[in-house]
């Protein structure tokens, strides 16, 4: 078993895109397609941030993150936020607001959620952060952006 037998499985199974942010010195995002909800008392949700990414250790900082669900018509941001655009360019064309802990919420989303680092867990090459909701709202986006067998949907 390796991780490219583990990849090429997973890459069957649909999974909503989303971009998670934190608002730092300088507000930094990132492609995620592995945030999942954890428990409704207390509201949980957690995302999985790969140890090299520049948002890990500023999202540790700041002890705030907040995931904005995309929706159809996206695909140009989930692909945006993806490829590591300098921070420089980062939010070049990229409608956004800020939100109550920030953060940046990407405009025209299927919804929002904001959360405060409740804790954190080393897993391999990533790290696990289990975030407290704060806020979760319905953006106007109708359908959810789903990625699978390295596309989007």
């Amino acid at each position: 078993m390796t991780g490219d037998d583990l990849r090429a499985l997973l890459r069957e199974v649909p999974a909503p895109v989303s971009v998670v942010t934190v608002g730092a010195r300088q507000p930094v995002g990132l492609t995620l397609n592995t945030f999942v909800s954890l428990s409704l008392e207390p509201p949980l949700v957690g995302v999985a941030i790969a140890t090299q990414a520049a948002l890990h250790e500023l999202l540790r900082e700041t002890g705030v993150f907040a995931l904005s669900i995309l929706s159809s018509g996206q695909e140009h941001l989930a692909q945006h936020f993806a490829r590591g655009v300098p921070p420089i360019g980062l939010w070049a064309g990229v409608e956004t607001r800020t939100g109550e802990l920030g953060a940046p919420l990407i405009e025209g989303a299927l919804g929002w959620i904001e959360c405060r680092l409740r804790s954190e867990h080393a897993t391999g090459d990533h790290t696990f952060f289990v975030g407290e909701v704060v806020s979760a709202k319905r953006g106007p986006g109708r359908e959810v952006l789903v990625h699978v067998r390295q596309g989007y949907s």
